[in-house]
């Protein structure tokens, strides 16, 4: 019996694997299709690290300094480790997601078996979470959050086993890689205290769990002890009455968080709200988005009605911890009221609920099918019509399971979509490279977010790079970005002048179209609501036939041109009488 059942977890285990791989493969087709082919966030998070390849890349780059500054420890370790053995960091954004993929599957699996021992239920979960993970820019950004994944999952795995040493490894390095993780686990920690006698609480009377959960609160603290004293040289994060009186947090800001009505702002906001927001997209299928846009995770609401009316499942006498997940959901939201208690102190509040929910249903649903699945064979026993009945139903739901992402064509969403971005100038990347490795770039073209990442060099501002969590770094890029616009559209060449100077810029990049209303409408940065009422006013000298004191020197200074995006020497500029 027990050969058997090996054979039966390394058959479902191998085909988990497969399907993990496969989705890795098509994610990796993604990230190698063009030389110039970039993660979004991996344009904030990962740019900056080609210093690890050349110290001499971003000299004094406010920016650079700036995401170097709060990227995790051990983030930034095995980045620079393996960087020291010859391996670009771009290049490494790219294939660990499917490593990262694997390893999220592999402790998946046995979660999953450690709460119902039938090798086919961690099949569902793990290929249901794949689904899921690869649907988001999550895994596939290779930046902290990534592993948040495989690390909560490994947690969860050696906690159900009872392995000491392994989880309180698991806790340390959600530390040192994604910290809000770290707080979920040692809540659930926490919970493990509390048992239930007919239905009523209390304290466990087992000296072990309390020894297990003084060891890994221990491990929690130690880890977090130097985010509490450190002190970040871009000033102390942003707090909610500052944020609220900027228009980067509002509706229609870079980084809008308040949002008013209970679904925009608790229910479905990215960053403020709980549920996962790929339940939340806004389409004509309103209705019933939350079941067609995200893999059928949300049958893992069945697995509490399955299991307080057991008499039709069998297998339900064999679900054992699963109290283990509603630890999880119950300290998630925990941890989500306190994130919006004190506002930024926590990060976001919506990184707290919306990956545990998606790990939590995976589970839950792969569960629950199998009971489902159980109980209609032992209902079709004794009759044949009701056998293939139930054949049928079970090769329907396998279906659907595995070809999933092929229904995902019907919304136009491409499967997986990790969010890769795709350069489509390389001739001014290459211009911008053969430039001194100290050239500080100024422009407000929407391909100054690649320059960092594709030309390795410093630009003024971006809107990639407009993130302002930290008081010192928005004040600073705030003043960048405005000083910019009014530069660019100033009647007057001495703002400018002034702002080569301030900042000591050398290239300034435009698009021959930046000098018309349309383009002021159309571009993705200038028409967010911190830069209201001035583009505003810009639009409507422009309509006058105002033409910016900049415009007129265009090809006087212009040292290259590509698509209509012209490079201007800032030197021209700012001798030009």
């Amino acid at each position: 019996m027990a050969r058997t059942f090996n054979r039966q977890v390394m058959f479902w285990f191998s085909l988990s694997m497969t399907f993990a791989l496969i989705y890795g493969i098509l994610g990796l087709q993604q990230a190698f299709s063009s030389e110039y082919v970039v993660q979004d966030d991996a344009r904030q998070h990962v740019f900056w690290m080609q210093r690890f390849f050349d110290p001499e890349l971003f000299p004094n780059d406010f920016i650079a300094d700036y995401f170097q500054s709060v990227a995790p420890q051990a983030y930034t370790a095995l980045y620079q480790i393996i960087a020291s053995v010859g391996i670009n960091p771009l290049f490494l954004s790219k294939v660990l997601p499917i490593v990262l993929g694997l390893v999220t599957t592999g402790y998946c699996f046995g979660v999953c078996l450690e709460i119902l021992p039938v090798p086919a239920a961690g099949f569902v979960a793990s290929l249901l979470l794949n689904q899921t993970i690869w649907l988001k820019e999550d895994l596939g950004s290779a930046t902290a959050r990534a592993f948040l994944y495989p690390l909560f999952l490994a947690f969860l795995y050696y906690f159900l086993r009872r392995s000491w040493l392994p989880t309180l490894v698991a806790i340390a390095l959600q530390g040192l890689f994604y910290p809000q993780t770290l707080l979920i686990s040692a809540g659930v920690l926490i919970l493990q205290l509390v048992c239930y006698e007919r239905s009523r609480p209390r304290l466990s009377r087992n000296r072990n769990d309390y020894l297990f959960c003084a060891a890994g609160l221990v491990v929690a603290f130690l880890v977090m002890l130097p985010y509490v004293f450190e002190s970040s040289p871009f000033g102390p994060t942003i707090s909610e009455a500052q944020a609220r009186a900027l228009p980067d947090f509002l509706p229609g800001g870079r980084t809008q968080f308040f949002a008013s009505g209970l679904w925009r702002y608790w229910i479905c906001g990215r960053r403020s709200g709980f549920l996962p927001d790929e339940w939340c997209q806004p389409t004509w299928r309103a209705s019933i988005q939350p079941f067609f846009l995200s893999p059928p995770i949300w049958l893992g609401f069945l697995l509490p009605s399955l299991l307080l009316f057991p008499r039709p499942f069998a297998l339900v006498k064999y679900v054992k911890q699963v109290r283990v997940l509603l630890d999880i959901v119950l300290v998630s939201f925990f941890m989500f009221f306190a994130a919006h208690a004190v506002l930024f102190k926590l990060y976001l509040p919506s990184r707290y609920t919306q990956h545990s929910l998606r790990i939590v249903l995976a589970i839950a649903t792969g569960i629950s099918l199998i009971l489902i699945l159980d109980a209609l064979f032992r209902w079709a026993e004794q009759q044949t019509v009701r056998k293939f009945l139930t054949l049928g139903a079970t090769a329907l739901v396998g279906a659907v399971l595995i070809l999933y992402p092929s229904f995902l064509r019907v919304t136009g969403q491409e499967f997986p979509s990790p969010g890769y971005v795709t350069g489509n100038v390389p001739q001014l990347y290459e211009f911008f490279k053969q430039q001194p490795k100290d050239t500080l770039i100024a422009s407000l073209t929407e391909e100054t977010d690649n320059l960092p990442t594709f030309s390795q060099r410093s630009v003024l501002a971006s809107r990639e790079l407009a993130i302002p969590y930290h008081v010192g770094y928005q004040r600073e890029f705030s003043q960048r970005a405005t000083d910019l616009v009014r530069a660019q559209y100033s009647q007057n060449l001495t703002d400018a002048e002034n702002l080569i100077q301030k900042y000591g810029v050398d290239l300034w990049l435009v698009d021959r179209a930046a000098f018309t209303p349309e383009y002021l409408v159309r571009h993705r940065w200038l028409s967010q609501r911190q830069f209201q009422p001035e583009i505003q006013a810009i639009r409507a000298r422009l309509e006058q036939g105002l033409v910016p004191a900049l415009a007129k020197l265009v090809d006087r200074c212009s040292v290259f041109e590509s698509q209509g995006l012209v490079v201007m020497q800032a030197e021209c500029i700012a001798s030009a009488k």
